[in-house]
């Protein structure tokens, strides 16, 4: 599958650009983004299989691609990936299926009206 086609891919000349319209808040982004992931409570490979996880669930490409590739360099196993990708599928099927409520809520609502 050509995924360039969809995506353009990440490149140096976008990321000046980017960064050229508005240098204070890149970065403090990135020295955002740099703290996050240092090693602390949780260990530099666990953060990173909890973004590959997250980046499923905001289904965001490009952050699957960068997270699934900085995680295995930490350490990470495609086992350990995949389960990571699991809990992800599970959490957002679960709140779809939780979230059921309240359609169950309006539905008792318009019941309770057309009486």
């Amino acid at each position: 599958m050509d995924h360039d086609s969809l995506y353009p891919l990440p490149d140096v000349e976008n990321s000046k650009k980017r960064a050229a319209l508005a240098p204070e808040i890149i970065d403090t982004w990135r020295t955002f983004s740099r703290t996050v992931y240092q090693e602390g409570a949780l260990s530099e490979k666990t953060k990173q299989l909890i973004a590959v996880a997250v980046a499923h669930v905001t289904q965001c490409p490009y952050c699957i691609r960068a997270h699934t590739r900085i995680a295995m360099r930490k350490g990470a196993t495609k086992q350990e990936i995949m389960e990571a990708v699991w809990v992800a599928a599970e959490m957002r099927a679960g709140a779809g299926y939780s979230h059921s409520i309240l359609a169950m809520d309006e539905m008792e609502k318009v019941e309770s009206s057309a009486k």
